[in-house]
């Protein structure tokens, strides 16, 4: 199973944001959308970084109040770790536990086309199992 296959049924919707904007803006949309992260793009759509919650609490946690109005740019993470469509859900998985990080972009040509997050990759390894349970308990019943 691959990275693609996440995408074909949860969609394509990245929520991003520009490096300017403030940690309060960024916080803003993580709340409104329901959502962890948010990749940080250039006016060329380029990555140039993602924005968790965590790096929000770890800036408050280090300055105050007064990092929220610093620019996301300040505070996101810059070294970005990706995978494209073809890559497997296992390979994503192991990408995401070794880095300690819930989301992982989706760059396909230089491209971001979508997001996946731990739980995304964990829901189609535990439906990957459970059918291949499946498929074992109905060749030793055919037996």
């Amino acid at each position: 199973m691959s990275v693609a296959s996440i995408l074909a049924e949860k969609g394509r919707d990245v929520q991003t944001i520009q490096p300017h904007r403030t940690l309060a803006e960024a916080a803003r949309i993580l709340a409104d959308r329901r959502i962890g992260a948010a990749v940080v793009t250039g006016a060329d759509g380029a990555v140039l970084g993602i924005l968790s919650e965590r790096d929000i609490v770890r800036a408050v946690s280090e300055a105050g109040p007064e990092a929220l109005v610093e620019p996301v740019s300040r505070r996101m993470t810059a070294k970005v770790m990706t995978c494209t469509e073809e890559s497997t859900i296992e390979s994503a998985m192991e990408v995401m536990t070794i880095g300690k990080f819930r989301h992982l972009p989706v760059v396909q040509g230089g491209r971001l086309t979508g997001i996946i997050s731990i739980g995304d990759v964990v829901k189609r390894h535990i439906e990957k199992i459970e059918a291949e349970t499946r498929a074992m308990r109905d060749y030793i019943s055919m037996a």
